[in-house]
């Protein structure tokens, strides 16, 4: 009887102490929430407007009827409607933000207070502080505030590039209005490109991010801000397990100018610049994909005045690895105007060293096409299942272009179209070979070999990009 009693007591023995031990390797989060969520603030604004969401899934008031079941919620989170008299409303935005310094800095995402008419920034003691804006930059989504006030809590910078995938994150922010929300997750991967957000290599976690979160800090373990909760992924405007955060080095580089100057200058190279697939790899007779392919050099750009040239495969910046063409971006906007980079690049096969003099990023450039010219000379045989026709001067002059021809047509479940060439593409390369007119092209289509693999550089709407096609 004794060993039928000392052995089941001696497995719930075993089975506490296994859960003890798993409950140990478990975060905790309770100090870190009560030490650093002090510095995170509400951050609410009023701009005349009659939408309830922006591009960046930020929370603003709609216009809710009062029999509406959702009238009481609205009304009791973010205060009094707008009147439904036909005028335009005074609307309020909500978002997160957290003090960076003791006199009253405040880091947000911009567009948190875009357009704002006015900026409240609450803080966890009740106060209610107007906020001036110092500085606010849409390329990087980062804003810098100013409120009047001494002697604040304020948050330390972590080191971004330290962070593993896998470990454990903490956010702290306003979700919906509901302050000082506090959700953890795991950082799901690092240096995410985003369409159109080509200088912010993203910090990609799990964490529960919600409208209303936009500004607030993402944490480290150690209580470190490592970056700025500022875009979500999601089809139905909520949380659905993708979060994408600035990291606060870049974040703190942006602040810094902002302060001292209100705007960012940003390194600039003027290449358009793709990744390397593995049939560009094999076109290009490279043995693995990597690297930021150049499909177009800019005119009167650093680039243009140094030895890049368009089909170069760019596999390291000033020391650093280029692995894959969103990499570079990130590189070159941080690098210091007028300062030379060493670029290393693969030219037909071979590894070459090219030195560029980095300039500043403009605003925009623009280029645009001429309606289709059919005076133009053309070749309608239909050579890969296309037809292209040479470009006009005025063309050309539009697009500062000295060569190319215009595809004209494109038949369906064609070797053109299997490439993904388009009505409208201008093919400026075929197989290393320059394509100046109709009659250059004939001759490159008649050079391919069938089944061989060749690279085709078109110029599409503002852009370039080589495409992979196999005759």
């Amino acid at each position: 009887m004794k060993k039928f009693i000392v052995l089941p007591v001696f497995f719930v023995i075993s089975l506490f102490l296994t859960s003890m031990s798993n409950a140990s390797t478990l975060p905790d989060f309770v100090d870190l929430v009560e030490e650093q969520g002090k510095a995170v603030v509400n951050i609410s604004t009023k701009q005349k407007s009659n939408k309830m969401l922006n591009g960046h899934g930020e929370l603003q008031m709609p216009e809710i009827p009062e029999d509406s079941p959702f009238y009481d919620f609205f009304e009791k989170f973010f205060g009094q409607l707008p009147q439904q008299n036909g005028q335009q409303p005074s609307v309020k935005s909500l978002g997160s933000g957290f003090i960076i310094s003791a006199d009253g800095y405040v880091l947000t995402s911009a567009h948190v207070v875009d357009n704002a008419d006015e900026i409240i920034v609450r803080m966890t003691d009740r106060r209610e502080l107007v906020a001036k804006v110092i500085g606010t930059d849409k390329r990087s989504d980062v804003a810098l505030l100013k409120i009047d006030a001494e002697g604040l809590p304020y948050l330390k910078a972590g080191k971004p590039d330290e962070l593993k995938v896998g470990e454990w994150v903490l956010a702290i922010g306003s979700p919906f209005g509901f302050e000082n929300t506090a959700t953890a997750g795991i950082v799901s991967a690092k240096g995410r490109s985003l369409p159109n957000e080509n200088y912010i290599p993203f910090i990609q976690s799990d964490v529960a991010i919600n409208p209303g979160n936009s500004g607030g800090p993402l944490f480290n373990m150690d209580g470190e801000v490592v970056g700025i909760n500022a875009q979500i992924y999601s089809r139905s405007g909520g949380y659905m397990g993708l979060a994408f955060s600035v990291p606060i080095d870049l974040a703190m580089q942006v602040a810094d100018q902002l302060r001292k100057g209100g705007k960012v200058k940003r390194g600039w190279l003027g290449v358009t610049i793709q990744d390397v697939n593995r049939e560009l790899a094999e076109a290009l007779d490279m043995d693995k994909p990597f690297g930021a392919l150049v499909s177009s050099v800019m005119p009167d750009s650093p680039a243009s005045q140094s030895d890049l040239q368009v089909q170069d495969v760019i596999i390291e910046y000033n020391g650093k690895p280029v692995r894959h063409s969103s990499d570079l971006p990130f590189y070159v906007g941080r690098t210091l105007v007028g300062s030379t980079s060493d670029i290393k690049v693969i030219r037909a096969g071979k590894k070459k060293m090219v030195n560029v003099t980095i300039g500043q990023l403009p605003e925009s450039e623009t280029a645009s096409l001429d309606d289709d010219n059919a005076s133009s000379k053309q070749d309608k045989t239909g050579l890969l299942g296309m037809s292209v026709r040479d470009l006009t001067k005025l063309e050309k002059k539009q697009l500062a272009l000295d060569n190319g021809v215009l595809v004209t047509i494109v038949e369906a479940d064609s070797a053109a179209a299997r490439a993904g060439l388009k009505k409208g593409d201008i093919i400026l390369l075929m197989n290393k070979h320059k394509i100046k007119n109709t009659g250059e092209y004939k001759a490159a289509v008649g050079a391919l070999k069938k089944g061989k693999s060749a690279a085709v550089l078109v110029k599409r709407g503002k852009g370039s990009q080589f495409l992979v096609l196999k005759p």
